[in-house]
């Protein structure tokens, strides 16, 4: 052999080791296993690298690339695809692909944009740091198992996973008692996270969202809810629902949903009367007592009557078979382990009762009003045709006074005219007692009260000594 084929031999095989890394170099990458991402979107591979006295390359190096292989890691192999190399800006079977990661810094983070489904395959990364410094494919090692995940798998979806919800199953909550859910929604494309809304929660709920790093590195949007638990929010299914947006096409919408269990006592308690409130006598009515609590397979009924102390009965319904003697006002007591409540107060009444007490009672009072409206005036036509009396009867005592006098007057001047007439010679006297004439009459007034006949007796006295009556 020629010196000249010796030294072009010695060329060619350090050739080969400059372009390979030492034996004894420790090299190795750290990517998630699998990342999954979300068609007409872009999907973050969060990488950094370990080499052994990687500052020593660094200064001694001027230029530092990442090239990134699908499906094989042979660098020089024929049915390699090199879908990214920085060192040339050569991006093949993608609309753009760019290394956000320092590479001086060990940060080989970089992005695919605008994923397709074909996309879906797995990627190798190769650092080469220039002028032949060192050269590397991190090639997973089934040998080494602490430092495995030195590749990664890119699934390609059409529709995201579900957002992850926690608690994950129906969990109890005490009334009052404050509610904690929370819930994470992957975010491939951090570019582009996901928003996450909530459903069925209260208003005053207290809601706050971030994004935030997982231990692998990959980034997801977590959303927490705090509120307080009402009874009214008792078998409420509540939903977090992440949104999905893309640039090629229309955003996507993935929810979980948990149920919700909230124990409280009774509420709302209420009575249910069938067929109505008011029937005929010897009806068949049932009376159902109705009320909200959790848990309800231990509720306790109570009934009771107005003015009665005692139950009259347990059970959720009870049935009575109307009477006169069990009408009234009813009222049930509902109870589970956290407490108890009593419903307002029904009338059992028999039909026309009511309207017929009505028209009892009006007749009744109409009747009262009659009687006390004549009374009162019998009184005040009393008392008018009392007074009307007397003054009229003091009236015609004057009247008769008078009526005698002008009667006695006028017959004694008849009397002295005929005497005149008669004896002419003759002198006549008449004697009239009108005290005793007025005696008398008041006492046959008082005595009778009927007005009576009045008769005068008059002497007269003459020469010749005769009585004459008129």
């Amino acid at each position: 052999m020629s010196v000249f084929q010796i030294t072009s031999f010695f060329i060619i095989i350090s050739s080969v080791f400059l372009h390979t890394h030492s034996a004894d170099d420790i090299y190795y990458a750290v990517m998630p296993q699998t990342v999954t991402a979300l068609t007409g979107s872009c999907v973050q591979i969060p990488c950094s690298f370990i080499t052994t006295d990687f500052e020593n390359k660094r200064n001694r190096t001027k230029s530092i690339y990442g090239i990134w292989l699908k499906n094989k890691s042979q660098f020089g192999d024929s049915d390699g695809f090199i879908a990214f190399n920085s060192s040339e800006n050569i991006i093949r079977g993608f609309s753009d692909i760019q290394i956000t990661g320092n590479l001086s810094e060990r940060n080989c983070t970089t992005v695919f944009y605008n994923i397709m489904k074909n996309h879906s395959d797995r990627y190798y990364f190769r650092l080469e740091m220039e002028p032949d410094v060192f050269k590397a494919t991190f090639n997973p090692d089934p040998a080494d198992s602490t430092h495995s995940r030195k590749t990664v798998d890119i699934t390609v979806r059409d529709s995201p996973q579900p957002p992850e919800l926690k608690p994950n199953d129906t969990f109890s909550v005490m009334e009052n008692k404050t509610v904690n859910l929370s819930c994470s929604a992957e975010a491939p494309c951090p570019e582009q996270p996901p928003t996450i809304s909530w459903t069925n929660i209260p208003e005053s709920a207290n809601i706050t969202t971030q994004l935030q790093e997982k231990p692998d590195k990959t980034q997801s949007v977590f959303s927490h809810v705090t509120f307080k638990a009402s009874y009214m929010d008792h078998k409420k299914n509540i939903s977090c629902t992440a949104t999905y947006p893309r640039k090629t096409s229309e955003d996507l919408t993935v929810e979980t949903s948990v149920k919700l269990r909230v124990l409280f006592p009774p509420k709302e308690t209420h009575i249910i009367i069938t067929p109505a409130a008011s029937v005929s006598v010897g009806t068949n009515v049932t009376l159902t007592c109705i009320s909200k609590a959790s848990p309800s397979n231990d509720m306790n009924y109570a009934w009771y009557k107005r003015e009665q102390e005692m139950p009259i009965a347990w059970g959720k319904k009870i049935s009575l078979i109307v009477t006169h003697n069990n009408t009234g006002s009813y009222f049930c007591i509902a109870q589970n382990k956290h407490g108890n409540q009593s419903s307002a107060e029904i009338q059992l009444t028999i039909e026309g009762d009511s309207e017929y007490s009505r028209v009892i009672y009006g007749c009744t009072g109409g009747l009262l009003a009659f009687f006390m409206f004549s009374a009162v005036f019998y009184y005040f036509m009393r008392t008018k045709t009392s007074s009307q009396a007397h003054v009229i009867e003091s009236d015609q005592a004057t009247n008769r006074n008078s009526i005698m006098v002008a009667t006695y007057a006028n017959s004694s001047i008849a009397i002295s005219k005929k005497s005149e007439r008669e004896e002419t010679d003759d002198i006549h006297y008449g004697e009239i007692d009108f005290s005793k004439l007025q005696t008398d009459n008041m006492t046959r007034k008082n005595s009778n009260d009927e007005p009576q006949t009045e008769y005068g007796e008059i002497q007269v006295t003459g020469r010749n000594n005769k009585n004459q009556k008129c």
